[in-house]
């Protein structure tokens, strides 16, 4: 497999074909007008940029492991250097591509808050849907911005670009929150999924050889990204996807020192743990009491 690094805005428009940039650190492409032919299949492209399209395509269009079909027009967002696979056929109808080199974002605490969206890390099956009402009001928010890029630099140009991106960006947050909650009936299948999950795993008679069960794991299992996993539990139950393990954890923990009399160092190896100190330290912030304490009291 061959990788291909674009690590610049500068060569991302080479690269598009697409004429030069006119700001160095950010970029709105009309992805209509991408030029495709030079691309080489099979090809994996990575950019240290991060980024928004919102595109109609005919095609496939590969995201790590999995494909997406664009037909319906779909925002995906992408942070640096995931692996992008593109199908060199493919022809965009209609669509937009927002490029941002992370220089723009790092500077300063509030470009950091932007890159701290957990939709970055979505899977492409993952993708914003959205109506035409909020493609409107994304859309004038990237008007905003294309004019800002198109005006003589001066000293107000990185806080009006920053303020128009937050403004993007918040727009994107809130339109999450709403498909999560128009896709209610699926969201509460993988939430009940989840929770089966979690109940076969800690129903094992001992986790000495699978260990403690990580996020990937069920995320993995479900199909989805561990970002999309945990924001979608966090809207539906008010916890993370961690915290959810350790309340199994600490039930299962539990119900061993009630119901059996083995040393908690044996317990603490029953449930995945290779050092029992770290299972100790781990009750007691969890529950207050020491797993020996605990034992004692009940």
């Amino acid at each position: 497999m061959n990788y291909v690094d674009i690590h610049s805005i500068s060569e991302l428009h080479e690269f598009f074909r697409y004429g030069k940039p006119v700001h160095p650190l950010i970029s709105i492409v009309d992805l209509a007008k991408v030029e495709r032919s030079h691309r080489v299949p099979g090809d994996v492209y990575r950019l240290n940029l991060y980024s928004v399209s919102c595109k109609k395509i005919k095609g496939v269009f590969g995201y790590g492991r999995t494909t997406y079909d664009f037909s319906e027009g779909s925002l995906m967002f992408s942070a640096p250097y995931q692996a992008l696979s593109p199908d060199p056929n493919i022809k965009v109808i209609e669509g937009w591509g927002i490029y941002i080199h992370p220089d723009l974002l790092n500077v300063n605490t509030r470009g950091r808050k932007i890159t701290e969206f957990s939709f970055f890390g979505y899977d492409a099956n993952e993708a914003l849907h959205i109506s035409e009402v909020e493609k409107v009001i994304l859309e004038d928010c990237i008007r905003n911005i294309q004019r800002e890029i198109g005006l003589n630099l001066d000293k107000h140009s990185a806080n009006l670009i920053l303020s128009n991106l937050e403004l993007f960006f918040a727009y994107c947050d809130r339109f999450y929150d709403r498909q999560f909650l128009t896709r209610e009936k699926s969201s509460n299948d993988i939430v009940q999924r989840f929770d089966r999950l979690l109940t076969d795993y800690f129903n094992q008679e001992s986790l000495i050889g699978t260990g403690l069960p990580e996020v990937k794991y069920f995320a993995s299992q479900l199909n989805l990204s561990t970002n999309y996993l945990a924001d979608l539990l966090n809207k539906y139950t008010g916890k993370s996807t961690q915290e959810h393990i350790y309340f199994r954890l600490i039930d299962k923990a539990k119900s061993l020192l009630w119901s059996t009399e083995k040393a908690v160092s044996e317990i603490a190896y029953d449930l995945g743990f290779e050092h029992p100190s770290h299972f100790t330290k781990l009750f007691k912030r969890k529950t207050g009491v020491s797993p020996k304490d605990y034992r004692n009291q009940h």
